[in-house]
């Protein structure tokens, strides 16, 4: 999803290289999230869209790019866990959170960003417009790549 031939995507690298680079965060590669994209490659997409929207709203662009690329930071596959997609749906952001602030320094707007990601799961509600956006971002990319892997494997007649 994320085009990588811009010079966007160049500041975008520019603001989140460190994260990027992190080992705690390349182990995401190996997570599945949705159809075959991986956690790392989500996070990914919804990072570079976040801090598309934000530079384009005069928000606070960095913010939402590192917050969003950490949103999912968590090593667990939750497809398969015994806790469940609404146990998971509910609890995955705090993990995350905690998960972040051991790999780097969250101001207070990262940390809203990422808590509040799923706010539409439970009680937690954003505080800022950029926590917003990246949720918003969060869902559509997860449409996305849930939908183009879903034809990925209708077109390979669900060969997995």
């Amino acid at each position: 999803m994320v085009n990588s031939d811009n010079n966007l995507y160049r500041e975008f690298l520019d603001t989140v290289g460190d994260l990027i680079n992190a080992p705690e965060f390349r182990m995401l590669d190996k997570c599945r999230h949705h159809y075959g994209v991986s956690r790392m490659q989500h996070c990914v997409n919804v990072a570079y869209y976040s801090f598309v929207v934000c530079r384009r709203l005069g928000l606070d662009y960095r913010a939402a790019a590192r917050a969003g690329l950490l949103h999912d930071l968590f090593y667990y596959e939750w497809q398969s866990d015994e806790m469940g997609f609404a146990e998971h749906a509910r609890k995955h952001s705090e993990i995350a959170l905690e998960n972040a602030e051991r790999l780097t320094e969250l101001s207070e707007l990262e940390k809203d960003i990422i808590k509040n990601h799923m706010w539409l799961c439970g009680s937690m509600w954003p505080r800022h417009r950029e926590s917003y956006i990246v949720s918003l971002a969060d869902k559509i990319c997860a449409v996305w790549e849930a939908s183009h892997g879903f034809r990925l494997r209708v077109s390979t007649g669900f060969a997995a």
